[in-house]
């Protein structure tokens, strides 16, 4: 993010600027509202993102918060500063497309290489995860109290997201079925990446020969 913010560092902040809380109050709201399907916030690390905030004046202890003897129930409240960096890194994330990199279609990058059962398998396998992550956010969403619209629309968005995941999955498992009964499953031979490109693999210094055709007649 342009703001400096990590997006956990940001998802931490705007909890504390929705109010004041300590470390374990933190877990519970992300595990409440579901926010690890769209963020990266271990238990671990909590605390050392707390730390960060704190440490770039973002945010600070509340007085009189702290449990004697216990540093892991000091509760932290957003700066005026935190506010304002929390509003403008928030509408960033919001106004701007920002890459993403599934991991799945580096999977398919390199269809090639996987044998045709075993890619319907690893379909398969995929097929039911997706059912079983829709079925925890759905429980998720319903578990927990009256909540604002914001959060509404997160969990909308995550359900949307493994919904359209699950539909192009339907279509796409459904085209290799189509193939395989118009003759297209045959084994694909393997692609050899450096023999169609071969110009970029050949030694530096090295002059490639361009195939001689037959001599022009006269």
């Amino acid at each position: 993010m342009e703001s400096g913010l990590t997006a956990a560092e940001l998802t931490l902040l705007g909890l504390l600027v929705e109010q004041p809380r300590h470390g374990y109050q933190l877990e519970a709201v992300i595990a409440e509202r579901g926010m690890r399907e769209w963020t990266e916030v271990g238990f671990s690390s909590i605390y050392y993102l707390l730390t960060k905030l704190r440490e770039r004046g973002l945010i600070e202890q509340v007085e009189g918060s702290a449990d004697p003897g216990d540093k892991r129930r000091k509760v932290f409240g957003a700066t005026a500063e935190g506010r304002r960096a929390c509003a403008a890194a928030a509408e960033e994330a919001i106004a701007e497309l920002h890459p993403l990199f599934p991991r799945v279609l580096v999977g398919l990058a390199n269809r090639p290489a996987v044998d045709h059962d075993r890619l319907l398998d690893a379909l398969e396998r995929r097929a039911r995860a997706l059912a079983e992550r829709i079925a925890e956010v759905t429980r998720a969403e319903a578990a927990g109290p009256a909540a604002p619209e914001f959060v509404r629309a997160i969990f909308d968005h995550s359900l949307s997201q493994l919904r359209a995941e699950q539909a192009w999955l339907d279509r796409y498992r459904a085209s290799l079925g189509d193939a395989r009964r118009n003759g297209g499953s045959q084994r694909m031979a393997p692609y050899d990446v450096k023999k169609d490109l071969k110009e970029l693999y050949a030694p530096r210094n090295t002059v490639l020969r361009q195939p001689v055709g037959p001599a022009a007649a006269p």
